[in-house]
């Protein structure tokens, strides 16, 4: 029987991932989260920042400011927390590729404040292995990246001791089709592959505590038992990872450390207030079991598959925590599930299964090795998990169940998004141009030259990044160096040119397409293409998966391309259908540009599709500049969107034709 405990646990931190348009107006929304009660920071940085290149380059076009926070340069760190003493705070960075140069500019500005670096509390996700498989934010190749890696954890033994080098981030796991024993097991490796390399790294004596120091960043999703249970299958498959793998003896340095996102790839465009009731679900899966209890909490707000979420939002949001940490009894308990038969069932199937797929990956070489099958396989758990809620065998209430509903007040007004003022871009162009014309020119070229040495030789980077953000370096700069020392990587696709196996219920679909393509006296052409920096790939591979297995001739490359490429690509290939997918919000300028571009290569007449998280204000400008066919997050109905595409390619010859 569990009776109350003598003194009530402290809450998780509670935090909400923030930043947009400029450092400015971020600073200020930071300040009123923290005095709305929010007890440590988790920044959003922009896709040109996460991606290694400046506001100004071609590929930011559209993306400045609006998944995050652009931060150039050391003024924009030094104003993004201009008023907030970073020794009193907690502060998380949801940064990858560019991790080791955002940590030497919050260490500068920590420098100019006068706060003890030694003493900072926080953490750099820094897990760039995840970005090959769901996320999308790398730049070089993954030897190369995981060597930045363990740079900052070894730069973070001897000069920050107590700050998170590394944040395992599966969150993206899942948000990309991950199964539970997937997520387990791909995070898990990701852990091992950057430990393996920082034993060579640090002094035998310094490794246990850096053990003790990687955390982890995770997904809960809406089948909160399943996900409980995931949570202590992780705390106990990473402790006997610690004992038997590493020979960590001290207890404390094997405890699993997480923080958490609860799931936004469940989040509805349909009925968007059930969205509230989902995250609360969530979260109850990461606070409930007391031993397996998430370090700290931020939640997605209730209009994210609409847009960008309001300051009042998130808000909302936070408030959600804050009534469970304050107002019910959960801590002043034990752990409510120690003895049950089912969760300690249900557990032992989650570790069997992750042990599996942990050996077949320890059978490739580890994570690094296996980053194409990794991916393969969460294109295909994805895949499978869309045709189950097509099919109706998994519920999704107001989108394939119940799906009639009074409008909700909460959409009304305003549209209940926040809105990126278009003139950011520029003022934050302007500001770069101001940053680049006030700085030394002559130190920056030399602490860029010593970047590339210690980059080059194989030494630590951050002693010389840091150097490089005190004399005004800037963030394509310092990319621009790893780029050149390391090259740079384009990451598999998950898709291949062989249908899967699983063609059952598409027999009349691919008979439209052979209609189709014999009517246009070749194989139906369809080219997919995802313009600028967003990495959320799923959407598009899902479409190139589904239009491959009906038959078509698809066209994949990937992310990052510009609308240049696209076009140039469609040109070549002779696309029939060309298809765009854009979640980070930069939809207009980018697709504008690539309609011009269409029409200037002769290719005005080819259909070309959207799909992304778009406002229907923008969808109208969309259709405007000549777009066929807008698909957003409530268009689920894969087969719906084939035929769609069947017909912008060949459309059905006239009855008695």
């Amino acid at each position: 029987m569990t009776t109350p405990a003598a003194r009530k646990d402290a809450p998780w931190l509670f935090r909400t991932y923030a930043g947009h348009s400029t450092a400015h107006a971020s600073n200020a929304l930071y300040r009123a989260n923290l005095a709305r009660g929010q007890t440590g920071l988790s920044v959003a940085f922009d896709l040109p920042t996460q991606t290694g290149y400046d506001s100004d380059h071609v590929l930011a076009r559209g993306e400045v400011g609006k998944v995050g926070v652009p931060v150039c340069h050391l003024g924009d760190m030094r104003a993004l927390f201009d008023g907030i003493p970073l020794d009193q705070m907690n502060t998380s960075m949801t940064i990858n590729a560019t991790a080791p140069w955002l940590l030497a500019l919050y260490i500068a500005v920590a420098e100019e404040q006068g706060a003890d670096v030694t003493a900072l509390q926080g953490t750099v996700q820094n897990d760039i292995i995840k970005e090959y498989l769901s996320r999308g934010t790398y730049i070089c190749p993954p030897k190369a990246s995981l060597r930045l890696i363990t740079d900052v954890a070894a730069y973070t033994a001897e000069h920050m001791p107590k700050w998170n080098p590394m944040n395992v981030c599966s969150y993206h796991l899942q948000e990309a089709g991950a199964t539970p024993e997937q997520e387990l097991a791909y995070a898990l490796a990701t852990a091992i592959a950057v430990l393996d390399d920082l034993r060579g790294k640090v002094a035998a004596e310094a490794f246990p505590a850096m053990v003790g120091r990687i955390s982890f960043f995770v997904n809960a999703g809406i089948r909160f038992v399943t996900e409980l249970c995931k949570m202590r299958a992780f705390t106990e498959l990473w402790d006997e990872i610690c004992r038997d793998r590493y020979g960590i003896t001290e207890e404390r340095y094997r405890r699993f450390r997480y923080g958490v996102q609860v799931n936004s790839l469940g989040l509805t465009e349909q009925q968007p207030e059930n969205n509230v009731y989902r995250i609360l679900l969530e979260m109850l899966a990461v606070t409930l079991s007391k031993n397996a209890r998430a370090r700290a909490v931020q939640l997605p707000a209730w209009n994210e598959a609409l847009g960008l979420p309001r300051p009042w939002d998130q808000q909302w949001s936070l408030r959600m925590q804050q009534i469970l940490a304050y107002e019910t009894d959960l801590l002043e308990y034990g752990d409510l599930f120690d003895g049950n038969p089912a969760i300690a069932a249900k557990v032992e199937a989650l570790k069997a299964g992750a042990r599996d797929e942990l050996a077949t990956l320890d059978a490739m070489g580890g994570a690094i090795a296996a980053i194409d099958y990794m991916k393969r396989r969460l294109v295909e758990a994805n895949a499978e998990r869309l045709a189950r809620i097509e099919a109706g065998e998994t519920v999704v209430v107001g989108v394939n169940r119940w799906t009639e509903a009074e409008p909700s007040p909460l959409t009304a007004g305003d549209g209940g998004i926040l809105i990126v003022d278009p003139g950011v871009e520029a003022d934050q162009v302007a500001r770069l141009n101001a940053w680049r014309a006030g700085r030394d020119a002559g130190a920056v070229a030399a602490a860029l030259a010593a970047l590339r040495a210690a980059a080059t030789a194989g030494q630590n980077i951050l002693p010389a990044s840091v150097a490089a953000a005190k004399a005004g370096a800037t963030t394509g700069e310092w990319a621009g160096v790893m780029r050149a020392v390391h090259g740079e990587y384009r990451g598999p696709t998950g898709v291949s040119a062989a249908p899967s196996n699983r063609t059952e219920g598409l027999e009349t679909l691919r008979d439209a397409v052979d209609a189709a393509s014999a009517r246009l006296g070749r194989r139906l052409k369809f080219v997919v293409g995802k313009p600028g920096l967003d990495g959320h790939s799923n959407g598009a591979e899902q479409i190139a998966f589904r239009a491959r297995d009906c038959g078509m001739d698809i066209t994949y490359e990937g992310i990052r391309l510009t609308p240049e490429q696209i076009v140039a690509r469609a040109l070549e290939d002779r696309a029939h259908v060309v298809g765009l997918s854009i979640l980070s919000g930069s939809h207009l300028p980018l697709i504008e540009e690539v309609m011009a571009r269409m029409r200037a290569a002769g290719l005005g007449a080819v259909p070309v599709v959207v799909g992304g998280i778009i406002p229907e204000e923008d969808a109208e400008k969309l259709r405007g500049f000549g777009v066929a066919r807008v698909y957003t997050p409530k268009d689920f109905e894969l087969n719906r969107i084939m035929a769609e595409i069947v017909d912008l390619a060949s459309p059905p010859a006239p009855a008695g034709a």
